[in-house]
């Protein structure tokens, strides 16, 4: 859930305090269950997923912004492609109508390319003045219309190289952003590291309580009576992927092989399952169908937050398969551990 930035390295040096008083008082009582310091585990839980989720919020900023620069490259290398195919049309037919132009002036005949062109048949195509000035004229108009192709298409290359020079630029910045974040994610290991185990065992119970707890207020709704039990083919396929995936861990911005993370392990099941779709949770969240939650099926994808900055695959029986954060791995969790934004069907 997005929070609200107050002072984030003031924060989190506090934080790292409270985790360092944390360890110190579990050293201090090492033969007596050590009697934690008021919310200073909660705090510390509580920056952590800060932190995290800072850091999935900013590599999805990034993927987005270097999706939409490979979109652009593709475009901008079309209208090339097509540039240079109306230039090489240009350049025949203005030697056609030259070669046309000069043969009618001379009493010549026409060029043999132009003949067989307006022919009906090609074995008798007549020479004479008025097939000559039919052919010119012919020419003529062929070649102001692809001028006036080739310079629409200039006109468009242009603005289009303009904006994937911007394009680029906005990833540079993002790219900035993302490695800046990065420090988050070594304040948010050096927090954890400062942490007893038995400390750190402790955080994963709070961690699993919050889960097994909102997982059973979703139950209590019923929705799990609504939902759908059969995949479609290619929900199977994208399930069978994730499962193959399990145990691998969570790196950010990875899509696979060896490592995913939450957008990449969804945009690659699918991939595998025949059906490409955007890269982000952010994206797959704006440009995928829409389901209600009591309709969804597995294969689904539920979206979490209200920044749709998590995304996980739902695969039946109220769970999902994700790759959850930086320092964890690909596993099956309850489908409402986390805060629910919605579901998308990649197949619909």
């Amino acid at each position: 859930m997005r929070r609200t930035p107050r002072a984030p390295g003031h924060r989190t040096a506090a934080t790292l305090a409270l985790a360092l008083a944390l360890t110190a008082t579990a050293q201090q009582s090492a033969r007596a269950e050590p009697a934690p310091v008021p919310g200073t585990l909660t705090e510390v839980r509580a920056e952590l997923e800060r932190l995290y989720h800072d850091a999935e919020v900013a590599t999805d900023k990034y993927n987005a912004a270097d999706e939409k620069v490979t979109e652009q490259q593709k475009r901008v290398h079309t209208l090339r492609a097509q540039i240079e195919t109306a230039e090489t049309k240009l350049g025949r037919l203005t030697r056609l109508a030259g070669a046309a132009a000069r043969a009618q002036y001379r009493g010549d005949s026409l060029p043999a390319e132009m003949q067989f062109a307006l022919a009906e048949n090609p074995e008798h195509a007549l020479d004479n003045a008025s097939l000559a000035r039919q052919a010119q004229q012919a020419t003529q108009g062929v070649l102001t219309a692809l001028t006036a192709t080739r310079k629409d298409l200039g006109t468009r290359t242009d603005k289009a190289t303009a904006t994937l020079k911007s394009l680029r630029a906005n990833r540079r910045a993002k790219d900035t952003e993302r490695r800046s974040v990065e420090k988050h994610i070594d304040d948010a290991k050096k927090i954890e590291s400062t942490l007893e185990k038995k400390e750190v065992e402790r955080l994963a119970a709070l961690d699993k309580k919050d889960a097994d707890e909102a997982q059973a207020k979703w139950v209590r709704t019923g929705v799990l009576d609504k939902v759908g039990t059969d995949a479609t083919p290619a929900g199977r396929k994208a399930i069978a992927f994730a499962t193959r995936q399990l145990g691998k861990p969570y790196v950010w911005g990875a899509e696979g092989p060896d490592s995913f993370d939450c957008s990449g392990l969804t945009s690659q099941a699918w991939l595998a399952a025949g059906h490409v779709i955007p890269r982000t949770s952010e994206e797959q969240w704006r440009r995928l169908k829409h389901v209600p939650v009591e309709d969804m099926r597995p294969g689904d994808l539920i979206i979490y937050f209200a920044d749709a900055s998590h995304v996980a695959l739902y695969i039946g029986d109220g769970k999902i398969i994700q790759a959850p954060r930086p320092g964890r791995w690909v596993y099956v969790s309850p489908a409402a551990s986390m805060e629910i934004l919605g579901v998308v069907r990649p197949d619909a």
